[in-house]
């Protein structure tokens, strides 16, 4: 079994968790799923800076210019930079996939402030913790984010190309795509960003991205065992962030079910 198989194999029992998590079933109308965006998007936006890190450190971002690294890795992170920050949307707009999602998150009312104050939060200097204070980010996103940004600080680029290939966005599995399509036939005027985002998230990130992604990651860790040995044990502890994460929305949303603040 090669490499890549085999971290495929001892992630499976964490990447079913998720595929087959109850925060799919507990969405069952808008109010549910604008809950699960202000969630999800802390995963989207922070998808980004994982895959940012990447391209500074495989390819040269400064001048004066210089070859950085292999040409073939060079081929494979741009390639898939080019894709998740400037894709088309479903007006033929060039836009980035998180901010597809933010258009998806206005079209069906979920709060985008939250989010939207983290984020310049940041710009503007603060710290994550203070950042998080400012937007009262869920604990769960927080946490999620946290990981995220000690995968990047790392500075391990076959640590940053593991978790970016095994535990990130292809986790979508069919329960949550039927959902959303059901949505949208009753709401075609609240969903059809959502749906068009995961239509076109399925089509260029499971498929060519993914491909791009798990060539990156076997050439940045080749033959050295110990490099493998930590990609392995990075998706672990990323794909047990993402559980704890829709553990979080899924709290969410029977909680405010519970007080009767959603439908």
């Amino acid at each position: 079994m090669n490499k890549i198989a085999y971290i495929t194999e001892r992630t499976k029992p964490l990447r079913d968790q998720i595929v087959d998590h109850a925060v799919y079933s507990a969405i069952r109308d808008i109010e549910d799923l604008q809950i699960f965006m202000k969630f999800h998007v802390y995963a989207v936006w922070d998808f980004m800076s994982l895959l940012k890190s990447l391209q500074n450190k495989l390819t040269c971002v400064g001048v004066p210019w210089h070859p950085t690294g292999s040409a073939n890795t060079r081929y494979l992170i741009n390639e898939i930079v080019a894709g998740e920050e400037s894709d088309i949307d479903l007006h033929d707009c060039r836009k980035s996939h998180y901010e597809m999602y933010l258009d998806a998150m206005k079209q069906c009312n979920a709060d985008t402030l939250n989010i939207k104050a983290f984020t310049k939060a940041l710009q503007e200097g603060s710290s994550f913790n203070q950042a998080y204070t400012i937007a009262n980010t869920p604990m769960a996103a927080r946490a999620f984010v946290n990981f995220t940004f000690e995968v990047i600080n790392s500075g391990k680029t076959h640590v940053q190309s593991a978790v970016f290939t095994f535990g990130r966005e292809d986790l979508i599995p069919k329960m949550f795509l039927s959902i959303v399509s059901d949505l949208n036939e009753q709401f075609p005027n609240k969903i059809s960003y959502l749906k068009y985002y995961l239509d076109r998230h399925i089509a260029v990130d499971g498929d060519h991205h993914s491909h791009l992604a798990l060539e990156m990651t076997s050439e940045l860790c080749a033959d050295n065992e110990k490099y493998w040995e930590e990609a392995e044990e990075a998706c672990q502890k990323a794909l047990e962030q993402r559980i704890k994460l829709w553990d979080g929305a899924l709290a969410e949303i029977r909680s405010l079910k519970k007080l009767g603040l959603a439908h």
